[in-house]
């Protein structure tokens, strides 16, 4: 072999670093909305997400994706999804973490914070299944209409242990459930579903039916139960559907009889390719009623409203990985006769992308504090209010932040390979936070409604208020939102009031939580009118090196 060159001027990949001690912004954000709060259980999880062995197990369980077996070698039905060891030590990982059901049953004060900012350190991983960890911690709300159910599955589903075994759910050392709504000719109108559901008696869970049909979209299809939507007589009705049948019908105590949930195939997706999507059909499947006959919609989005929580969560960990990634290339790549980060166009798009992600950070965890006080009437009004408006917002940002960051790594940020290969899978999961759980318009119009219901322009106001007069921008917004709030008629308009709604907010939640000169660039970019129309536009006056050394990774 010949040597043709030395390689240089290549950055170190960055393993083996503590990614919450790193983290300025979320340290900040979470001294604001849980004072007190034990750090030791984030530092930990810092540590094991920023391992390169973690990062491997990511990695893997992305490239050697799940495999659908839907018969075994004998010709029997078995609908089972095979996955590569590494998915399984991270949903272990996961678990181990709380990052599912185990804080509905902690008794401690800021739990659900706690468990958002672990989700989010997790997240930087972009190990591509969580989905099923979300949906474990989603379906306490809901689940909580069938008491039966909910006493006998709760332990289970918040038990710090995971246990892949397809069997009878009393034998299991962890739970983890599912969701299925939507369908091929409805899409996000599930009343437009046609799966129906037909009674078959009553037994110690209550109401219990056999349900008929499919659905389209069927996330995590190897969990051990799911809440579904199918068609009553008296309409659209909320059913927990387990994958094994307990032992009174399935006539066994130890395995038990798989239920007739088939699995048709698992989607090929853009992006989120360790989580097993997949179209699967109901032959006449047992499923108990949760809630009311015709009350299905309202029912299941008690967990839709934490599964957005979980999408603006993740976004926002994703774009603090992204961040990390481009300003750790840019500190050590060299050109045009000295760092890429000391260039100032450079400086000026990693600081803008640094905005961004503080931003985002504080908003998503904002929103989290909400559920650790859900008796609060100013909690509860702002739960409903920043739900729609961080889950637009944040993931709506999400795409475009993954290609600018990818941009600063120039071609090596296209290439799937290394420790710098997460960018490109990075920017091929930030689309799924967006659509799923709700797309921009449906949280747009979910945004209206939860106006109509709630007195959301004074807890606005009442959010806004510790922020005023702190800048001229910030406080004109803050002027003007209570009355759009309050004359919003249109939907035409939805779209741009959750947008402002959004960046309001996120200004004064950086009015607290951050230095005042990532304050005062946020309010003049983002609502001062001093940004173009991507990101690397701040104005001149910015202290770019400020907001950059705060960004910096431990």
């Amino acid at each position: 072999m010949h040597q043709t060159h030395d390689v240089f001027n290549q950055p170190a990949p960055l393993v083996d670093v503590n990614l919450f001690e790193g983290n300025l912004a979320m340290r900040d954000a979470l001294k604001v909305h849980a004072p007190g709060l034990n750090l030791r259980p984030l530092e930990d999880l810092g540590a094991l997400a920023g391992s390169a062995t973690m990062q491997v197990h990511a990695r893997l369980a992305n490239v050697l994706g799940p495999q659908l077996r839907t018969h075994d070698r004998q010709g029997y039905r078995i609908d089972e999804v095979e996955f590569h060891p590494s998915y399984h030590i991270l949903m272990a990982a996961a678990m181990k973490a709380g990052l599912h059901g185990s804080p509905w049953l902690d008794n401690t004060r800021n739990a659900h914070v706690l468990r958002a900012a672990g989700f989010m350190l997790f997240t930087e991983l972009e190990p591509s299944m969580l989905c099923p960890i979300s949906m474990t911690y989603a379906v306490t709300p809901a689940l909580r209409a069938n008491a039966a159910i909910h006493q006998e599955w709760s332990p289970g589903l918040g038990a710090r242990a995971y246990d892949p075994a397809l069997t009878l759910y009393k034998h299991k050392a962890g739970l983890t459930m599912g969701m299925g709504m939507t369908e091929k000719q409805g899409g996000s109108d599930v009343r437009a579903n046609t799966t129906r559901a037909e009674p078959d008696g009553h037994d110690a869970w209550g109401a219990r039916y056999r349900l008929t049909g499919h659905k389209w979209f069927f996330s995590a299809p190897m969990s051990d139960a799911f809440l579904v939507l199918a068609q009553t007589a008296n309409g659209l009705s909320c059913f927990f559907l387990p994958r094994v049948l307990p032992e009174a019908l399935s006539g066994s105590t130890t395995q038990g009889q798989h239920n007739a949930l088939r699995i048709q195939r698992l989607k090929d997706k853009l992006g989120n390719k360790a989580n097993a999507s997949s179209e699967v059909e109901f032959e006449g499947a047992l499923a108990w009623l949760v809630g009311e006959e015709g009350r299905g919609v309202p029912q299941i989005l008690e967990m839709g409203t934490m599964t957005r929580l979980d999408c603006a969560l993740g976004s926002s960990g994703l774009m603090r990985q992204a961040l990390t990634q481009a300003i750790h290339h840019t500190r050590q790549r060299l050109a045009f006769g000295k760092a890429l980060i000391e260039q100032p166009l450079m400086k000026n798009v990693l600081a803008d992308l640094a905005l961004e992600s503080e931003a985002a950070t504080a908003l998503a965890l904002r929103l989290a504090r909400t559920f650790d006080q859900p008796d609060d009437p100013h909690e509860k009004a702002m739960a409903r209010l920043l739900t729609p408006v961080a889950k637009f917002w944040i993931c709506k940002r999400g795409a475009g932040f993954a290609q600018e960051a990818m941009e600063c790594l120039g071609g090596n940020g296209y290439v799937e390979e290394g420790g710098e290969g997460v960018l490109a899978r990075i920017y091929r999961e930030m689309p799924v936070n967006s659509i799923w759980e709700g797309a921009g318009n449906i949280m747009a119009l979910d945004l209206l409604r939860g106006l109509r219901k709630a007195d959301a322009a004074s807890a606005l106001a009442q959010e806004l208020k510790p922020a005023l007069g702190q800048h001229a921008a910030l406080d004109r917004m803050a002027r003007s939102l209570p009355l759009r709030v309050e004359v919003m008629g249109s939907e035409v308009e939805a779209r741009r009031l959750a947008q402002d709604v959004a960046l309001a907010v996120q200004a004064a939640l950086l009015a607290q939580s951050a230095p005042g000169f990532v304050f005062s660039a946020f309010c003049e970019s983002r609502l001062g009118g001093a940004w173009g129309q991507t990101y690397g536009s701040l104005g001149s006056g910015v202290d770019f090196d400020a907001i950059l050394r705060r960004a910096l990774p431990a």
